[in-house]
């Protein structure tokens, strides 16, 4: 059916009218768009086990329904992408195309990667000038083996072909080295500060590319001219754009603003940068050029650029951006390949492409005193390719620079180049993560003077935290777990877990715990920290604090918590438990909330090399004095709760109490593990471990024994009490027949806490004190390889 486009209407009357809504505009673009989504995601789903980046499977995506796969059959381009639909859906893209391109300037951080260092900048430099000489000789072979390759310009066809060999996309670098886990190694830092320097100089060239094939002119006078009012607009957005932008990010990040007042703001900048875009397009380069510049303009710091991006990216970048993919592939043509030569053709320019990068990238770092295999790796990094790649490539297809078959010859080299990234670089360079020390776990007991006999030992305490809403509450726990008269230092590691998604917010994140270059490891500082801490005591000569910052993907955060345990040798791992939106609780952090982070407690439990505890916070306050108590069935967990509990019964401020449970009737024999022999044993240590306790601490702690038969409404009695702001319990190996009585349906449904945990920590019975889970690390032979301190040691050992 033939259509003239000025008749197209935007909605119809309904099937039952006899209208069918594929003929019209609107109905048309829902079903593009839920189809394109559709597609892009289940490719998505199929590379994800090949850790392939998300853009893959959207250039794919593009490529299947373009005229390469589907859109060979002419009922399916005439029913889905008709010719008429190509300007409506490829203006939506663009609009979707101009705010991405907005938040990619407001990824890149300009004084970050001022303080990146000339190392990075020299690599850039050399990966982006080698493939810029590689591109003269590919684009004297494209012009004499493609056919009309010629017509153009040569300056205009080496431009927009040195651009699309050199350019690096930094996103998509920046979350294929998050999925490596190589973010924070040196290879990580060098590669994304060489890639933010290489991205500006992609966009600059790629405006210069643009200003000489800018339309039909013949004068070189006239890209002259645009040339001098793109350099003219941003100078005008530096000295008038950005302060004005600085005064509006400073009036939102203030506390007590209205919301109307931020609202207003946040409009004012979304018409912005679609101002931008009209001012460059109308100088003559391309609109997103103006995006990305005003993207660029957006203060770094402060709350302002933040809401911005939550405010528009899911939209953008979720529905929008995809249509973008979309609209290149029905313009990719793979079967214009034709042939032995052109196949051979599309080989060299992979080839160039990957040599030309690889090996600039290669000897900078050589020359940078960078190991063979690092460079290499970084190389390897650098040619990752992306929408960029692609962004630039439809410029010039739309500027008659490229033809059909160049034009998919290039989109194959950019889908192969950055295909082939993840695989070569797991192959090459993949720093060991695992526990080295499966030896040498660690734990409370045996990190103490009072165990080792000396005053050398020191407490290392890893501390992790989601966010600022519950940082407080874990540094007055840390509080209360510091003293000089069981341990003579204290090292304290406070390690901030931050989500790593496609979103563009977790590559800003990046920049933010950044400095120089490398990860954040500071000194907390009052007015410098990101966490200020509230102690005083913290901040004595004997506790040492240093702040870490991790960026991964809930999946394999666990692997980054554990690596930091292991590697800083901490005694115990503090974890913050994970929120539900259930009553008792307004937490407006929605990063506490989700099975996610449910199962990284359940992994970081599984495979931590030293203690773990789990902090259940109700409000764990600085009160003066503190009062704790301690729970104690028996077990390994249980003595180790014991331990921690000892550390604050030194402290003056602290009353410790410490009630231990005996079943009636003998029934206790049976709370350890069915071998008779670890019975036993298992029974033995926790005499001992009481005796010694009670010795060590005597005057200073409570000691309450309690025979039941029903620990269940003992435990509910404990903290339905309001007697103690924190509850420290074991999460319960070995205790199976004295918490009989306890189901799991009763507690919180959380596998990490245990029974009594999970009873503790349920919203459903009143319970309003903070609660402590304590596990001991998982060994088999836990507590037997090591001898226990005796009830005959001394107190004048700790003098």
């Amino acid at each position: 059916m033939v259509f003239n486009i000025t008749s197209i209407k935007t909605s119809s009357d309904g099937v039952w009218q006899g209208d069918n809504p594929l003929h019209y505009a609107f109905p048309l673009l829902i079903v593009q768009t839920t189809l394109v989504i559709f597609i892009s995601r289940l490719l998505s789903f199929f590379l994800k086990p090949l850790r392939q980046p998300k853009v893959i499977a959207e250039i794919l995506g593009g490529i299947l329904l373009g005229p390469s796969a589907l859109g060979q059959y002419k009922e399916f381009t005439q029913w889905v992408f008709p010719s008429w639909s190509t300007p409506i859906l490829e203006s939506v893209a663009s609009v979707g195309l101009l705010f991405f391109l907005f938040l990619v300037g407001l990824e890149l951080d300009l004084t970050s990667i001022r303080r990146s260092g000339r190392r990075a900048l020299w690599i850039a430099s050399s990966g982006i000038l080698l493939p810029f000489l590689f591109g003269i000789g590919i684009t004297f072979l494209l012009r004499k083996t493609v056919v009309g390759a010629d017509k153009v310009g040569f300056a205009q066809c080496f431009l927009f072909m040195g651009v699309s060999l050199s350019i690096t996309a930094f996103p998509v670098l920046a979350r294929i080295l998050a999925e490596l886990k190589l973010l924070t190694t040196q290879v990580g830092e060098t590669a994304m500060a060489a890639a933010a320097f290489n991205d500006i100089a992609a966009w600059v060239l790629l405006a210069l590319a643009v200003a000489l094939a800018g339309g039909s002119h013949k004068s070189p006078l006239v890209s002259l001219w645009v040339l001098m009012s793109g350099a003219g607009f941003v100078i005008f957005m530096v000295v008038a754009v950005r302060p004005a932008m600085e005064w509006v990010a400073s009036r939102c990040s203030k506390p007590g603003h209205h919301d109307h007042v931020e609202e207003g703001f946040i409009c004012l900048t979304l018409a912005g940068v679609m101002i931008s875009g009209f001012m460059t397009d109308l100088i003559g380069i391309h609109s997103i050029f103006g995006a990305f510049v005003f993207g660029l303009m957006i203060p770094k710091h402060g709350e302002f650029a933040g809401r911005l991006i939550r405010r528009i990216e899911d939209f953008v970048c979720g529905l929008l951006l995809p249509l973008y993919f979309a609209s290149s592939g029905l313009k990719t043509n793979v079967n214009k390949i034709k042939g032995a030569e052109a196949w051979g053709l599309l080989a060299v320019v992979i080839s160039t492409a990957c040599t030309g990068k690889i090996l600039g990238t290669f000897l900078m770092g050589m020359l940078c005193m960078i190991p063979a295999r690092e460079s290499l790796a970084l190389g390897l990094l650098m040619n990752t390719k992306g929408l960029v790649e692609l962004i630039v490539l439809n410029i010039g297809k739309e500027k008659k620079v490229l033809n059909d078959e160049m034009f998919a010859i290039l989109v194959m080299m950019a889908l192969v180049t950055t295909f082939m990234t993840t695989p070569m670089v797991m192959a090459l360079y993949k720093p060991a993560r695992k526990i080295t020390s499966t030896i040498h776990h660690r734990s409370l007991r045996e990190s103490s003077s009072h165990y080792l006999r000396t005053l050398q030992a020191e407490l290392r305490v890893l501390a992790c935290v989601h966010g600022s809403k519950n940082s407080s509450s874990m540094i007055n726990l840390i509080d209360s777990i510091q003293s000089p008269n069981t341990y003579s230092n204290m090292k304290l590691y406070i390690l901030h877990l931050l989500e790593l998604t496609e979103r563009s917010s977790s590559i800003m994140m990046v920049h933010k715990v950044r400095k120089n270059g490398v990860p954040r490891i500071n000194n907390f500082r009052e007015g410098k920290s990101a966490y200020k801490l509230e102690s005083a005591a913290l901040k004595e000569s004997k506790v040492k604090v240093r702040s870490l910052t991790t960026i991964s993907a809930l999946p394999t955060m666990h692997d980054d918590i554990c690596h930091v345990a292991d590697k800083k040798r901490a005694a115990i791992v503090i974890l913050p438990f994970h929120r539900q939106p259930q009553r008792g609780y307004n937490d407006e952090e929605p990063a506490h909330i989700g099975h996610g982070w449910e199962v990284v407690n359940q992994r970081v439990l599984s495979h931590a090399p030293c203690t773990v505890a789990l902090l259940v916070d109700r409000g764990l306050s600085r009160s003066n004095p503190k009062r704790v108590c301690v729970v104690f069935i028996g077990g390994p967990d249980n003595r180790e709760a014991l331990e921690l509990g000892g550390r604050m019964a030194a402290q003056p401020d602290t009353k410790l109490t410490i009630i231990r449970f005996l079943m009636k009737s003998g029934e206790n024999e049976n709370h350890t593990p069915t071998k008779p022999e670890d019975a036993d044993i298992d029974k033995e240590l926790d005499e001992i471990s009481i005796e010694d306790f009670k010795k060590r601490w005597e005057g200073e702690a409570e000691y309450v024994e309690k025979s039941t038969l029903s620990i269940k409404n003992e435990l509910l009695e404990i903290g339905q009490s309001k007697g103690f702001e924190l509850v420290i319990v074991g999460r319960g190996r070995f205790q199976e027949a004295l918490v009989a009585g306890i189901h799991e349906h009763e507690g919180q449904h959380s596998t990490e806490l245990g029974l009594i945990g999970g009873l503790l920590a349920s919203h459903d019975h009143g319970i309003t004190s903070s609660v402590l889970v304590v596990q001991k690390h998982n060994l088999p032979k836990e507590d037997k390889d090591k001898p226990c301190p005796t009830s005959s040691l001394s107190n004048n050992t700790m003098a």
